[in-house]
């Protein structure tokens, strides 16, 4: 009888065996605003469940994230910067560029609201206001798809702009990004992440641009809740589409480009898109599906 528990025992192992040798990981770089909404923590898990899959994530600014693919350093990016996105993809370093969600960007502010803009909906005209006043804004500063966002509404608001030149690193060599800012003492560029720059806006009591995820996770869903309010929304500048691209093979032949379209494919299912949509804090939606229409 024994015998016959071994032998049983040892023809079940085999026969899970390829089962976990099925299991993989693929590494995905992706914005903070995916990891800092806690979004992630409730998305991969049940992707796990689902494919075996497992993802290793790096979340930094979009635009880091984006030199990762283009270096290979990873197997899929999920970011939010639809013209750099679109790029990508034209210059071959992409696959395709699958539409998943959207939230939006607001400005933030202490209770004080120093500019007066509290219940504005018009972005460009808070952010020269708060200009104009010289209040503080804390500015992310690091290359990603909010910081970006953020510069472009600043140049709509007409508010003198002065050239930056930042160093990245981009296929292992130093390159230089340029692009155009506010300057002076109320403006204040971090290169942080989003939840790190909600940390700094509150103790110096200042303005910041926040995707609206990162916020509602901030304010609702931890013990020591932001101090900051919404003081501008609405404004139809602000969408904030997200978008996942596979690394093509390509141009980098070592990346798990079939577990990565795995990985895509089921962000843009019924059951990803659901995952999405049901996933709130303080019974607030964060996010909202693009691929499939879920109730």
């Amino acid at each position: 009888m024994q015998k016959i528990s071994f032998l049983f025992i040892c023809l079940a192992l085999w026969l899970m065996a390829p089962l976990a040798l099925a299991q993989e990981t693929i590494k995905m770089s992706t914005t903070t605003s995916t990891q800092d909404s806690g979004l992630l923590d409730v998305l991969l898990p049940e992707f796990k469940k689902d494919t075996g899959i497992e993802v290793q994530v790096l979340a930094k600014g979009t635009g880091a994230a984006i030199r990762d693919g283009e270096d290979g350093n990873v197997d899929v990016i999920f970011v939010h910067d639809p013209d750099r996105e679109a790029k990508f993809v034209s210059e071959g370093f992409g696959t395709k560029r699958y539409a998943v969600m959207h939230n939006d960007f607001v400005i933030l502010g202490d209770p004080s609201d120093p500019a007066g803009i509290k219940g504005q909906k018009d972005m460009a005209a808070a952010l020269k206001a708060i200009y104009d006043k010289k209040s503080l804004f804390i500015s992310r500063g690091d290359e990603s798809g909010t910081h970006f966002k953020e510069l472009a509404m600043w140049k709509l608001s007409g508010v003198p702009m002065e050239k930056n030149v930042k160093k990245a690193q981009k296929g292992g060599q130093e390159v230089e990004v340029v692009f155009e800012a506010p300057a002076g003492q109320w403006y204040l560029s971090i290169g942080q992440g989003m939840g790190k720059t909600l940390i700094m806006a509150a103790e110096k009591k200042a303005y910041t641009l926040s995707d609206r995820g990162t916020f509602i996770s901030q304010k609702f869903g931890i013990a020591d809740p932001t101090p900051l309010e919404i003081m501008v929304e609405g404004d139809e500048a602000l969408f904030n589409p997200y978008g996942v691209i596979p690394v093509n093979p390509a141009k980098h032949p070592h990346v798990k480009i079939e577990a990565a379209r795995k990985f895509a494919d089921w962000l843009v299912s019924r059951r990803g898109q659901k995952v999405i949509a049901d996933y709130r804090l303080n019974n607030q939606q964060v996010f909202y599906p693009d691929a499939i229409p879920v109730d």
